[in-house]
């Protein structure tokens, strides 16, 4: 369960980022849902620490560049990114697709990281994004990294929700896919988390923990490339799990 303060912490900073505008704390407390009170006294003690600003009476508040100061030596010094991006990038640049690096969260999946294709038409992604296990390529390979007693007690309580018209939803055929993954040595999905995106992927095992490394784009270009897009992500894979 979220921690209420932190949760409305970071709906505020999303509601600025929706609106690209002041806002006014009424508005803010609708889009929060929380009393305008509540919102008067997050808005008071976040400015305070010098990430918000009041524009005069009436004209709202705003976020300072605070924000994306601290954002900015945080992202420069995440560890595992630092090692392992140049590879992540020449990754995106050889197959021209996105490739992202994800780790999981519990019964969903994080973004750790994101290079996106520079093709015009491509997959497009942001770090922290949140997708499911079951219809995500790089969820399947999570799942498909998972020791199997591990793997079914998390399944026994995953609810397989449809995303799009093609994911899988039944158990037997998601565990049945899984199995396809693992003899082949990647794991797909063809539309089942974004329409028209496919995407492969394969586990990664840096410093005893699990993550996936994934190339996606659209659905034509991707199969095109299947087989040299896996090799690809096979020679990226190897080159990142030897990284110290």
């Amino acid at each position: 369960m979220p921690v209420k303060s932190a949760d409305r912490t970071v709906l505020l900073l999303e509601a600025f980022a929706a609106a690209g505008e002041a806002l006014g704390v009424a508005e803010l407390a609708r889009r929060l849902a929380i009393p305008v009170s509540a919102c008067h006294g997050l808005l008071n003690s976040l400015a305070e620490r010098g990430y918000l600003y009041e524009l005069g009476p009436r004209k709202g508040w705003y976020p300072t560049l605070r924000w994306f100061q601290q954002a900015r030596l945080v992202a420069t010094r995440d560890p595992l990114v630092k090692r392992v991006a140049a590879l992540l990038d020449a990754l995106c640049a050889a197959t021209g697709e996105t490739v992202v690096l994800a780790k999981r969260a519990g019964s969903s999946l994080t973004y750790l990281s994101v290079s996106e294709s520079q093709n015009p038409i491509r997959y497009s992604a942001q770090v922290g994004d949140r997708k499911p296990l079951h219809s995500s390529a790089a969820g399947k390979a999570l799942l498909g990294a998972m020791p199997a007693a591990a793997r079914a007690a998390l399944l026994d309580g995953l609810k397989l929700t449809r995303v799009t018209p093609r994911t899988i939803v039944r158990r037997e055929a998601l565990e049945k896919d899984l199995a396809a993954g693992a003899r082949r040595g990647w794991y797909v999905t063809r539309g089942e988390n974004v329409a028209d995106v496919h995407a492969i992927s394969m586990p990664l095992r840096l410093d005893g923990e699990d993550y996936a490394l994934v190339l996606a784009g659209p659905g034509p270009r991707l199969e095109a490339n299947l087989k040299a897009n896996a090799a690809a992500l096979a020679r990226a894979k190897k080159e990142i799990e030897v990284l110290r």
